[in-house]
């Protein structure tokens, strides 16, 4: 255990030096960490596609246990957001010289101890400054965040609250931090993963809940046009659940899906 306000990590460390690493960010509640399972599954994939040695690191348990007891040593005990990196050990520069892998988990608190709908819904526009490649690396949370860094200053410019990121062929892939959603006439519609978008675990729990609850949904390809034919349109990701949109542009949409699917994730993570 670390005071957040000292060094941790060696100037060499390739996570600093070349972005050698991956990460996943957790929500927490009461010490309970909701889908660590999905996440350490996710984890390990990204290692395997990544050339790092799996089995460096400790049993998902002990990952597990150890986060708790940070969230413990903290006293954080209601809503709190981990973050928890996985990087390469060793030098070699460009041509790692080890598999070996290390991680660091951080812990912050949050606002809310579950997840909460945005009242005001966001405002959202393209970033077509920069594309996403749609290749073996997309699907991954790695510590190379650049394209996400540019967007998100394309954001701050031009005052809105989020960024749509496009891939090669000029189709969706995701927003800034999270996956995208589309409503039209009751069927939910989300990039597939062929497109590009990272492999979101709440895009991942929002799938499963639809198919549970009987609602239609697909995993596909999404232009602009799709854009002005959807009736919802809505944001993912594993801190703040979900985020309705309300203006892309001209166009305005409602958020009647979005409270059902808050509604229903919190009931079953939380029992509200």
């Amino acid at each position: 255990m670390l005071p957040a306000g000292e060094p941790s990590l060696m100037h060499g460390n390739r996570a600093f030096c070349y972005g050698d690493a991956l990460f996943e960010t957790i929500h927490g509640n009461g010490t309970r960490l909701q889908f660590f399972k999905d996440h350490h599954s996710r984890l390990q994939r990204g290692m395997e596609i990544l050339g790092m040695d799996k089995n460096s690191l400790p049993e998902p348990g002990s990952i597990e246990s150890a986060i708790v007891r940070l969230l413990n040593k903290n006293h954080l005990y209601n809503g709190v957001r981990v973050r928890l990196t996985v990087f390469r050990n060793g030098g070699g520069f460009f041509t790692p010289d080890s598999g070996s892998c290390s991680f660091l988990a951080e812990a912050s608190p949050l606002p809310y101890d579950r997840y909460r709908l945005n009242e005001k819904g966001l405002k959202v526009g393209l970033y077509n400054s920069l594309i996403k490649q749609a290749d073996s690396l997309a699907n991954l949370k790695t510590a190379n965040s650049l394209l996400y860094i540019m967007a998100g200053l394309h954001k701050k410019e031009a005052g809105l609250d989020d960024c749509i990121i496009l891939n090669t062929e000029n189709r969706l892939a995701e927003c800034i931090s999270s996956n995208l959603f589309l409503i039209k006439k009751g069927v939910l519609f989300t990039p597939a993963l062929s497109e590009g978008c990272v492999e979101g675990i709440m895009r991942r729990q929002i799938l499963r809940i639809a198919e549970k609850e009987g609602i239609g949904h697909s995993e596909t390809r999404l232009g602009e046009e799709d854009l002005n034919l959807a009736d919802e349109f809505f944001l993912t990701n594993s801190i703040t659940g979900i985020r309705w949109v309300v203006a892309y542009g001209k166009k305005r949409y409602f958020s009647k899906t979005s409270k059902k699917l808050i509604a229903l994730l919190n009931r079953e993570q939380f029992g509200d």
